[in-house]
């Protein structure tokens, strides 16, 4: 195999893929799919209540876990559904870090729809996947299907077999 060749098929083993994330990718994200009714407990070092709102916001180290699911942030905002059964959203700031399973993902903020499962983590996002990591502006997490979408400056490294 002339050198060119072996340059060409390396190039689309190993660097197409690379090319196809930087317009984005969807991957798996934690081990088994979420379901978003389930209880959601947190804790923190403080919580301040606004009922004329229908909000809380929980500051100092914040854990809030439902399922498998754990997401820790300095400061979280809960907005709770009109008529108060339940939890409409949450809003997370100040450094997260979302963990499903094996998963876990980081970013600058978050925001979590409850009633739809879906999780939107935003600025320098970086998840990791066992010895897999990726980055990304923004990754979209349906935590019902069990799948990520990461879009914005996507990019790994794939390591060669054996390496």
């Amino acid at each position: 195999m002339t050198r060119i060749a072996r340059l060409t098929a390396f190039f689309l083993l190993f660097c197409s893929p690379v090319a196809s994330l930087a317009q984005g990718s969807q991957v798996a994200f934690g081990n088994t799919q979420q379901d978003s009714s389930l209880p959601v407990e947190i804790t923190a070092e403080t919580l301040d209540v606004n009922q004329n709102d229908n909000t809380a916001i929980f500051t100092g180290n914040v854990i809030i876990g439902q399922g498998e699911m754990r997401l820790s942030a300095p400061r979280v905002l809960v907005v709770y559904k009109d008529d108060q059964s339940g939890i409409k959203r949450l809003e997370a700031r100040g450094g997260v870090t979302i963990v499903s399973g094996q998963d876990a993902a980081e970013g600058r903020e978050a925001d979590y729809d409850v009633d739809n499962g879906m999780i939107e983590l935003r600025g320098d996002v970086l998840l990791v996947q066992g010895p897999q990591a990726l980055t990304s502006d923004k990754m979209v997490v349906d935590t019902r299907a069990g799948t990520a979408r990461m879009t914005g400056q996507v990019k790994t490294v794939l390591q060669p077999e054996g390496e």
